[in-house]
């Protein structure tokens, strides 16, 4: 797909290299049109380099391809990620006075933006306007997020997280085969007390389980995000439960799971917690204290057993390390018939793989077993396969 990737003069223009990449691992075709402004910020070589096509501002450049209408009239997708309060009261008065004012002027294509800018101006009456505007005219403008700024101050006016503004770009030219579905992810790792100050947990962060909720509301699901002790940003437009424990992670999806078409366990859930945590914080006496363990309640087997819909399908996630015994996909397979789910998402994790990373390799099992599909890429690509495999099940 032949993307335009407008970016203009703010400080989150940053943002647009990341999200930049995440389009082009994606297998698009990314021209990026910047502002003069921009330039400030990002440079042209960056552009130039990541995109692999030249870069150009002006619509006296290039006069010979006639790029002020062709970039625009061969795009499948326009982005403009940042969107200053100038570009958007520009485009909103119909202004082409640079190649990316031209271009929204001439496209045709879906059009999203992503502002970013101070609340002052996110807020002030004439970006109300001109923003009220745009979407009358069939513009999708994204909300920005609510966060630190450029100085001191905090408010709206943040660019969202460059895999939110891909997930909500390309969903405007992808997919809506989860329109209607509710669709409960579990995400991240819970922790279990050891005292009121330490606990037992692990390495997730929760980013693929996040990518999960992400991509699914891209593809017209309705989505509940539980998550426990996520290291990233839940996306917009979820509805998030936070959960700490495994008991409360157990409780939240089997709640949330009663009207559920789909429900995937992407979290990492603890398989053991301290019988009697502590009510006070333990001392250091140089004799370690002994911990007493019990096994927690196995959420996954426990959903694939009940299943409380009827028609429900039911994902986990395996994440493995081979040992002497057997490979990571000897362990998934095992886990697989162990569970009862209807796929088994099987990584492995360690030296680097899997848990706090932006991209992952996996292999998804059936029920029995049986290897269905391989994957690897950003976890929002892995995302979108994962979606795929459930789609297909019928």
């Amino acid at each position: 797909m032949r993307i335009v990737l407008g970016v203009t003069g703010g400080i989150a223009a940053y943002k647009a290299v990341l999200l930049l990449r995440l389009l082009r691992e994606a297998g698009h075709d990314v021209r990026v049109v910047p502002t003069r402004a921009a330039l400030e910020f990002v440079g042209r070589p960056t552009w130039e380099a990541l995109s692999g096509q030249p870069v150009t501002t002006d619509v006296f450049e290039d006069v010979d391809q006639v790029a002020h209408v062709a970039i625009g009239q061969r795009a499948d997708l326009v982005v403009v990620a940042p969107a200053t309060a100038d570009l958007l009261a520009r485009a909103a008065t119909g202004q082409a006075d640079d190649l990316l004012t031209a271009t929204l002027l001439v496209t045709r294509a879906p059009v999203l933006v992503a502002p970013a800018m101070h609340t002052e101006m996110w807020q002030h009456p004439a970006t109300v306007a001109n923003v009220a505007t745009l979407r009358e005219r069939g513009v999708h403008v994204l909300e920005p997020a609510s966060g630190r700024l450029t100085g001191a101050d905090t408010g709206p006016g943040r660019l969202p997280e460059p895999e939110e503004i891909a997930a909500a770009a390309l969903a405007l030219v992808g997919p809506r085969d989860l329109a209607g579905r509710h669709v409960v992810v579990s995400a991240g790792g819970t922790r279990e007390p050891l005292d009121p100050v330490r606990y037992l947990g692990n390495r997730s962060s929760g980013r693929q389980g996040v990518a999960l909720a992400r991509t699914a509301a891209a593809r017209g699901a309705r989505v509940t995000l539980v998550g426990a002790n996520l290291s990233v940003p839940a996306p917009h437009g979820v509805d998030v439960v936070p959960v700490e424990t495994a008991a409360q992670l157990r409780d939240a999806v089997r709640s949330a799971a009663k009207d559920a078409d789909v429900v995937v366990m992407a979290a990492a859930v603890a398989d053991y917690r301290p019988v009697s945590p502590a009510g006070t914080k333990l001392k250091k006496t140089g004799v370690p204290p002994v911990l007493e363990l019990v096994e927690t309640v196995d959420v996954l087997a426990e959903l694939a057993h009940d299943r409380l819909r009827d028609g429900q399908v039911v994902v986990g996630f395996a994440a493995e390390t081979g040992d002497d015994d057997a490979s990571v996909l000897e362990h998934g397979r095992a886990k697989a018939l162990r569970k009862g789910a209807d796929l088994l998402v099987v990584n492995a994790v360690g030296d680097g793989q899997g848990f706090g990373t932006t991209e992952n390799d996996v292999t998804i099992l059936d029920g029995s077993g049986t290897v269905v599909a391989r994957t690897s890429g950003s976890k929002d690509a892995v995302a979108d396969v994962i979606w795929d495999t459930v789609r297909d099940l019928g």
